[in-house]
């Protein structure tokens, strides 16, 4: 298996984007106010090197800025389900920090990479759909979204993580947006994808299912299905007996199917893009 890139309906590039004067190949200064100050990783890499030197790279061009593993083990080339995740991970999370997001089963091909700036964040994505979700939930008016054009003189065609990624963070990180071209969320790949998804996005190394629906969203009687089991829901794990299968509203703000100390994906056969339906408890 190689290793991978290894207002709702917005019309306008926003604010900051107008603003950028790019000059050729060398891109556009970022203001030092508008520059990151810590870089967070999330990838489907797993174990392996892959993420040990794209770190590496990142603290040789920038020592003194912290780099996170914020989750490496994203649902392998789905980034039609990580795309969920991303609203709930960034949650409470440092303003300032450069999310490097690679889920990119279309490593090597001619798809485009995105530069996204919202709030005090900026974000690194292939165009394939895995910031959408984010761009729908958010609250930013006006993000600033480009598509990156800028590419560097050596290139693996197969761990672009390392090979195109970073090296975009790594300008980025020291102050210039390497030469880009302002886009609209309507010309993106996955731009008519949904804002939730009552799917399982993603599971745990518990077992847990995570899925792409707000929780605030369902109401607390609300009785889930998923592969023909039925679940109430429960504020926590200990609130229901060993063994026993439950939906909750997890840390992310999320609804997860779990079992109190037990797997639910074994228990319930549950997989990655296994649907889940819900209606009101009649009892």
């Amino acid at each position: 298996m190689r290793p991978q890139g290894c207002s709702k309906g917005r019309g306008s590039p926003g604010l900051f984007a107008s603003q950028l004067m790019f000059r050729g190949d060398h891109g556009q200064a970022i203001a030092r106010g508008q520059r990151p100050r810590r870089i967070a990783l999330i990838t489907d890499f797993g174990a392996g090197p892959y993420i040990g030197q794209m770190r590496l790279l990142l603290a040789a061009a920038a020592p003194s800025l912290p780099v996170i593993d914020l989750i490496a083990d994203l649902t392998p080339f789905r980034p039609d389900l990580a795309g969920y995740l991303l609203p709930g991970l960034l949650r409470g999370m440092p303003p300032g920090t450069l999310y490097l997001c690679v889920v990119d089963p279309g490593v090597g091909s001619e798809r485009g990479i995105l530069a996204l700036r919202i709030g005090s964040d900026w974000l690194l994505a292939p165009d394939n759909g895995l910031l959408v979700p984010l761009l729908l939930q958010s609250a930013e008016r006006r993000p600033a979204l480009f598509r990156v054009d800028w590419r560097p003189s050596t290139l693996s065609a197969s761990f672009h993580g390392r090979d195109l990624f970073t090296p975009i963070a790594q300008r980025i990180i020291k102050g210039r947006l390497p030469r880009a071209t302002p886009v609209r969320m309507a010309d993106l790949v996955g731009a008519g994808m949904s804002p939730s998804l009552a799917a399982v996005c993603y599971l745990d190394s518990y077992g847990n299912a995570m899925t792409g629906v707000p929780a605030r969203g369902v109401r607390d009687d609300a009785v889930v299905s998923v592969r023909g089991a039925r679940v109430a829901r429960a504020r926590t794990f200990s609130d229901v007996p060993v063994g026993i299968a439950f939906w909750y509203e997890n840390a992310f703000g999320l609804l997860e199917v779990a079992v109190n100390q037990g797997r639910a994906d074994s228990r319930l056969g549950l997989g990655p893009g296994d649907s889940i339906t819900w209606q009101l408890d009649s009892a």
